[in-house]
């Protein structure tokens, strides 16, 4: 028998749902974020106000941040068909990502190559239908962009996220002056804009680093930085001393803080680097060494791009600096806040008769990113 004391006192374990039911919003919403990501989707149709949050810019971004949604270093190979292997930075491991075929326009998937990536966006080429594909594998969103015109032929191509969608930036390279050309989603459109002399094609494997406004790209020697403004269209140099004795250079951006600009390069004479060493621009007027590459690294870094470094690429992936090779499947990072160095081993799931084309990117899942 249960007596009248023991049921006006709630057990010790249990929600009294009158104090609960007087969260403030901005605890539960909190609360929330804490919550796997598949848990959450599940709770949307309990009310309106949980399935508004998923379409809640702050929210899904406190959500990734707080929970610690799935951040991926996502490998593409001609080896690989309709699927990716990601490896987690966040627990260590490897998973794979299949292309939902249904993202792509008819005879569109017969033939796709991965060129770039952006706040949860991916980027294809797809030359069967002269067109590109922007697409947000979370949300099972994509759009089909037609090219400017055809024959298209494309270098530097860089996909930028902004508040409101995003920007491809890529230069032509048909005509004998070449031509930038800027797709802008919230128009749905292309602008076509001046070229930059000397050509930037040394590295066609290195995108541009966003950096306060503009996309930065760097020049073959003499060693310079030129800006491309997405706002302006207008061209631009970075007024800065080069550090001395160059060999290779890259530039690599903090998306999570704009305002940052990094520059890996190789210290040494006759196109031969003795030391890699990592310098960060500060307040846009010089180049401040913060980092060096041990000794032992730098000579397996070295060795492995055989001193090609046209095949040499970088790119930021939270917090971590990675810098990759053309021609081999393993990533070296640099933790910024830790100021340590790194190698990432090759995915377990290569041949071991594998070749170049190896092309790294950074993909975290956003479910508000716009296709």
């Amino acid at each position: 028998m249960i007596t009248k004391s023991s049921k006006s006192k709630p057990s010790s374990t249990a929600m009294d749902p009158v104090i609960w039911s007087k969260l403030p919003q901005e605890l539960l919403e909190h609360i929330l974020c804490f919550l796997p990501l598949k848990t959450f989707l599940s709770l949307r149709s309990t009310c309106k106000h949980f399935n508004s949050l998923v379409f809640s810019p702050t929210f899904i971004t406190k959500h990734s941040s707080g929970s610690g949604l799935c951040s991926f270093l996502l490998l593409s190979h001609q080896q690989f068909y309709s699927h990716f292997p990601l490896y987690d930075t966040i627990i260590g491991s490897w998973r794979d990502l299949a292309l939902p075929f249904s993202l792509f326009p008819p005879f569109g998937s017969s033939q796709f190559t991965l060129i770039s990536s952006s706040n949860g966006l991916l980027c294809f080429a797809l030359p069967s239908c002269c067109s590109f594909l922007v697409c947000n594998m979370l949300a099972k969103s994509s759009r089909v962009i037609e090219l400017p015109f055809f024959p298209f032929s494309f270098e530097l191509l860089t996909l930028v996220s902004t508040p409101k969608g995003y920007k491809i930036f890529t230069l032509c390279t048909k005509f004998s002056s070449n031509r930038a050309f800027v797709y802008d989603s919230v128009v749905h459109s292309w602008t076509e804009h001046d070229g930059y002399q000397p050509l930037l094609f040394e590295n066609f494997h290195q995108q541009g680093a966003f950096y306060d406004g503009s996309l930065c790209f760097t020049t073959p020697e003499p060693f310079s930085v030129v800006c491309f403004d997405l706002g302006t269209g207008k061209w631009g140099n970075l007024n800065v001393e080069m550090p001395r004795e160059l060999t290779f250079v890259r530039l690599v951006s903090g998306v999570s803080d704009r305002k940052k600009l990094y520059m890996l390069g190789g210290i040494g004479r006759n196109g031969i680097s003795r030391s890699m060493r990592l310098w960060e621009l500060k307040e846009g007027k010089k180049w401040e060494e913060i980092e060096r590459l041990p000794e032992l690294m730098c000579r397996k870094f070295v060795s492995v791009c055989y001193h090609n470094y046209e095949h040499v690429y970088c790119f930021w992936h939270r917090g971590m600096i990675c810098v990759c090779c053309h021609t081999w499947p393993e990533i070296l990072y640099y933790k910024v806040e830790r100021r340590s160095w790194h190698w990432l081993p090759k995915c377990p799931w290569l041949p071991d008769k594998w070749s170049c084309g190896f092309r790294w990117f950074s993909f975290v899942p956003q479910l508000h990113a716009l296709a």
